[in-house]
């Protein structure tokens, strides 16, 4: 059977092509036949599963067209005294317990026992995905696959992703999950292929019940990355395994990413976590008092104070909880209660730095780009609902992200009067609630003009 066993491989080279056959044929080994049936040695249960999916039938019908009287294949991990186990880059031997896969080498990153989901904060811009969040932490059956959550610095992305590792490590303690960032798995992956390993890489990663990837954006321009999380990606989910990515922006939105890779990221359930508002702002300073309080106990928090710093910091969570933190241990340390005047001497670097500096012109600019409009069209008098539309979405952001009065505003889109402006801010309001594409252009039109 070996003389024509080498003509067979000879022939599916030709055929499955170099990578596949490195990667799949070559480590195959021929066992014995009985009763028509042929056995092929094979490294790992992984490997045996995934080429008799993949490479049975064209095996069958190579040996067959040898005149050997085979009617079935079977796949066995090999014995140890089997010479089956073959360095899939070298094509040499080695021992079949070096291909078993050292689960110690590649373990779920450290979670923040902080990040759970008792101590997130929920409000309208993050309901969604938490609620999302909260559904795949129990466990059930996959109802949407991937999950992925979306959303600039600071906005709870990764609080989630510890949240749901965590809930299920106490929830499903027999499911296999992996969290890492993608930068890990990019490492980790190079590190296989340096250490010729890449039969325990892909047997390890394509054998979690639950895979959670953050950060994925870090894989894009990263060619051989990305071909093998699109591998990965694919056999998980084949295998009805649930997945779980977070990304600082949509997939459609991530520049280098193969359009392959977008397709298979967005076919699950995309979550965009929305900036915070007002009310979710103060939520948050509320809930990071409660647990400053146990650090330093007796320190109080002058009515206002919460306030004040929920409107005037609106970047992101981080910024807001790290002022917060800045606040309690400088009122500790120089023995003051923490009031307003407190407050804005301790915090002015972080104040000024969160004052708006958006400009109406460069609103009015981003605007008619955004629209594809001229910019005289839209501060002009023309009432053409391809102009009107683009004209109020300007006013309702001049309002939101500038200190400029309405009259002001009115000013400067044509000397309109301020109730033309305050029933443009109206309109947009309404619309944003009903319009997906609507409020899908405000998002975008301000990430812009914050960048």
């Amino acid at each position: 059977m070996q003389a024509e066993w080498t003509t067979i491989r000879d022939r599916l080279l030709k055929t499955v092509g170099q990578n596949n056959f490195t990667t799949w044929i070559d480590p195959l080994t021929v066992g014995p036949i009985d009763d028509g049936i042929c056995t092929l040695f094979v490294p790992t249960n992984f490997f045996g599963n995934y080429v008799s999916q993949n490479f049975a039938d064209l095996l069958l019908h190579e040996m067959q067209s040898e005149d050997i009287s085979i009617s079935r294949l079977k796949f066995a991990v090999a014995p140890q005294d089997k010479p089956a186990a073959v360095d899939p880059v070298t094509a040499r031997p080695k021992p079949a317990a070096a291909v078993q896969p050292a689960n110690s080498q590649i373990n779920t990153a450290p979670l923040d026992a902080r990040f759970s989901f008792d101590n997130f904060v929920v409000g309208k811009p993050n309901e969604l995905a938490h609620a999302a969040a909260r559904r795949v932490a129990e466990g059930g059956p996959v109802t949407f696959n991937p999950l992925f959550l979306y959303g600039g610095v600071g906005l709870g992305k990764t609080h989630l992703m510890h949240a749901i590792a965590q809930e299920l490590q106490i929830r499903k303690p027999e499911l296999n999950v992996l969290y890492l960032s993608a930068e890990q798995f990019m490492y980790r992956f190079v590190q296989a292929l340096r250490d010729r390993k890449m039969m325990d890489f892909k047997e390890i990663f394509r054998s979690v019940d639950v895979l959670m990837v953050d950060d994925v954006q870090f894989i894009a321009g990263k060619d051989s990355t990305q071909e093998e999380f699109f591998h990965t990606f694919n056999a998980l989910v084949d295998q009805n395994k649930q997945i779980i990515i977070s990304a600082d922006r949509a997939p459609g939105e991530i520049k280098d990413l193969e359009d392959r890779v977008k397709s298979r990221l967005q076919c699950g359930l995309v979550v965009d976590l929305h900036p915070t508002d007002y009310e979710l702002r103060l939520g948050i300073l509320q809930n990071k008092v409660d647990a400053q309080r146990k650090n330093y106990p007796g320190l109080e928090v002058e009515a206002g104070v919460l306030e004040f710093l929920a409107h005037r910091i609106t970047t992101n969570v981080r910024v807001l909880e790290g002022a917060l933190t800045r606040l309690f241990a400088f009122a500790s340390l120089v023995g003051r209660e923490i009031n307003m005047d407190l407050t804005q001497d301790c915090l002015a670097d972080v104040l000024r730095a969160s004052e708006r500096k958006v400009s109406v012109e460069e609103i009015q600019r981003k605007v008619s780009e955004h629209y594809n409009i001229r910019l005289s069209d839209m501060v002009g008098p023309k009432r053409l609902r391809s102009y009107a539309r683009p004209r109020q979405v300007a006013m309702y952001l001049c309002k939101k992200m500038t200190s400029r009065s309405l009259p002001e505003i009115g000013r400067r889109f044509g000397g309109r009067d301020h109730t033309t402006v305050m029933h443009g801010v109206k309109r947009i309001e309404e619309l944003k609630q009903n319009d997906g594409q609507i409020a899908e252009d405000l998002e975008l039109l301000r990430r812009s003009l914050e960048a």
